[in-house]
């Protein structure tokens, strides 16, 4: 009975393939192989397609799942439907979303153009010529920490880099993304102040306190290894707490770290010196939404022996 009625479907949809373009033949000939119809005609995807004999054939998406292949030939039109679930259904719903998020961005530029550009139009005009930030800002990576949105920074304002965990590597450790916008900041813009940001819960930390005397093969361990100083003051200064608590307390002395190797550039060291640079370490918490402030007190701290002093902390809540 079953070799019957899998015969029956197979010679039906030959007949269906003979009459569709080529591109849809390649659908039918799969349904056309034994191997189709398998026990119970289980393991199938649903998805529709109905066509009634010498029309187009129609796809009509369906998100449930079925038990088989249902072949229906209805009384009244000669009209064949398969359900045939296949993974472009997740497909469309991802573009779409795509297509709405872009939408949205859109509409943000578009309002950004009328409420903000257009209304300060020689500020921006000026910006076009020519930029003269005071600050600079490093800051993680972190989606969740924007500096423009924390901060309130408005273009113009702060030139900025973002990297994994904030890190600001020394200069015996060569060239890199970071020090070279440190570079560009401090010698050509001239900035007044620059603002290294943390902040809870960093991945970046986290995968650095984690990290063995082995280094991985992986970008992010071979980033965050330049993060080694941190990592060992903060194991031996929390070595009695818990890993979670070991990571928090390396956020901030990793801060505290990347000011110490910002001086450790002859050029921001003579103006620190000089008091034409001010060095500052911040941290976002975004679980109780804070913000500490503090600054670097360049006479009470040493990249020699690694002491580091504060001044001017303040919490914001």
């Amino acid at each position: 009975m079953f070799r019957r009625i899998s015969s029956n479907a197979r010679a039906t949809v030959s007949i269906m393939a003979a009459l569709t373009p080529n591109w849809e033949r390649s659908l039918l000939s799969g349904l056309s192989r034994p191997n189709s119809f398998n026990d119970g005609f289980l393991n199938c995807y649903t998805m529709k397609l109905v066509k009634p004999y010498g029309a187009h054939i129609g796809l009509v998406p369906s998100l449930r799942k079925s038990s088989g292949l249902r072949l229906e030939v209805p009384r009244n039109s000669l009209r064949i439907t398969y359900q045939l679930t296949t993974p472009q259904v997740q497909n469309v719903g991802k573009t779409d979303f795509r297509e709405d998020f872009f939408e949205q961005m859109k509409q943000r530029f578009l309002n950004f153009k009328k409420h903000k550009y257009l209304a300060e139009l020689d500020h921006f005009r000026t910006l076009a010529d020519i930029q003269s930030p005071k600050f600079m800002v490093i800051a993680c990576a972190d989606s969740r920490v924007c500096p423009s949105n924390i901060l309130g920074f408005q273009p113009g304002e702060a030139f900025m880099i973002r990297n994994v965990a904030n890190l600001v590597p020394p200069l015996e450790n060569g060239p890199s993304e970071t020090n070279a916008a440190v570079e560009f900041a401090v010698n050509t813009l001239e900035v007044e102040h620059i603002l290294v940001v943390g902040h809870s819960s960093c991945a970046g930390i986290q995968a650095l306190m984690s990290m063995e005397d082995d280094v991985g093969s992986s970008f992010v361990e071979n980033w965050v290894v330049k993060g080694k100083v941190a990592q060992a003051k903060a194991k031996a200064d929390a070595a009695h707490l818990s890993f979670d608590h070991q990571c928090r307390h390396c956020e901030k002395v990793s801060i505290n770290q990347s000011l110490l190797n910002l001086l450790t550039y002859p050029w921001i060291e003579e103006r620190v010196r000089k008091e034409m640079l001010s060095l500052h370490g911040g941290y976002y918490d975004f679980q109780s939404c804070t913000f500490e402030k503090w600054t670097l007190d360049f006479n009470g701290s040493s990249t020699e022996d690694g002491s580091f002093s504060v001044k001017d902390r303040v919490f914001w809540s």
